[in-house]
């Protein structure tokens, strides 16, 4: 959280936008700020402020963030000026990772690099407080996705290594291999990444009474199908890519927009690597379209990627209009 920010938000504001549709008694706020113990009413307040707002649709969190950001700076200031028990602090301290997260993500979308690694940074810590390990390998995890997106696959496995020691639940365990896949992948290692394929489905798809981590609970066959496919393109596989991608597209739930974005921009180049520029020219403008809506710019960074691509077939219909839309400044 940028500071300036933080230090602007006053015990009223915090209250009236830490949850959606909610607000505390700004009394009662700065009362606690200023020394009241911390109860755990107040607690269950936040946290289901927080947990609906990790659960609105990506179109719609994103364009909550700023009250996402007022909770962090809540609970963050509750943790450092409230008096709480033991158990009261662990639950705000991982209250704070689950925001953190989720602020993370948005400057990762939007392509602000440093600043999320700043937010994972402080999940991570605060996860720690927590005593939570669970939590810690998923926001090893992000980071180690942000470093395979910047082109530092080695650093991601050594990452996702580590993490894979710190959970237990097969469908978490299910997305950690499957993004120590993708690091393989981009580290030309077809053997690791095949193996860590196969370990991931056998996980995905192990029987558990106990529901996964919020932090995976999104995972499923999708993201197997269409992140397989992009291990194999990354391999020089493209017609089974190909294949995998469209696969995992059918089955994507309606409400994961950005993540639709994503895989449409994977989907266009596996069809330019095996010269359907048509289809391609479609998934990509399909994702650009998603980008703009959902306001995310990395879904459109993924986009501009393939202009290069584009320009070798510039004589064919659309794709003049295209390239003129990819090459706009802040295109989207």
């Amino acid at each position: 959280m940028d500071r300036r920010s933080f230090v602007g938000f006053g015990a009223a504001s915090l209250a009236a936008l830490a949850v959606p549709g909610g607000a505390a008694e700004p009394g009662r706020l700065a009362a606690l700020l200023g020394g009241t113990r911390v109860d755990e009413e107040f607690v269950t307040w936040l946290e289901r402020g927080g947990h609906g707002l990790a659960a609105l649709p990506t179109e719609q969190r994103a364009r909550a963030h700023r009250r996402v950001e007022a909770q962090l700076a809540t609970v963050r200031a509750l943790i450092a000026g409230g008096r709480y028990d033991e158990r009261t602090g662990r639950r705000l301290h991982r209250l704070a990772a689950a925001l953190a997260t989720t602020c993370g993500w948005h400057r990762f979308d939007q392509g602000r690099h440093p600043a999320a690694g700043r937010l994972w940074e402080l999940a991570l810590q605060s996860a720690h407080a927590a005593g939570d390990r669970d939590r810690c390998a998923g926001v090893l995890a992000d980071t180690a996705y942000q470093s395979t997106w910047l082109g530092h696959p080695r650093a991601a496995a050594d990452r996702l290594d580590y993490a894979l020691t710190g959970t237990r639940h097969p469908t978490a365990r299910a997305l950690l291999l499957l993004r120590r896949a993708r690091a393989h992948a981009a580290l030309g290692d077809p053997v690791a990444c095949r193996h860590d394929l196969t370990a991931a489905e056998l996980s995905l798809t192990a029987p558990t009474p106990d529901p996964a981590p919020a932090w995976c609970g999104w995972m499923g066959p999708a993201d197997l199908a269409v992140d397989s496919g992009r291990c194999l393109l990354d391999l020089g596989r493209p017609a089974a890519a190909r294949a995998r991608i469209a696969e995992g597209l059918a089955q994507l739930p309606p409400a994961r927009a950005k993540t639709r974005g994503v895989f449409l921009a994977y989907q266009a180049r596996t069809h330019l690597r095996t010269g359907d520029v048509e289809q391609a020219l479609a998934a990509t403008t399909e994702s650009l379209d998603l980008a703009t809506r959902i306001d995310a710019p990395r879904c459109a960074a993924l986009a501009r990627g393939l202009a290069p691509a584009f320009t070798r077939h510039r004589r064919l219909a659309g794709v003049p209009e295209l390239l003129e839309r990819l090459r706009a400044p802040g295109a989207a």
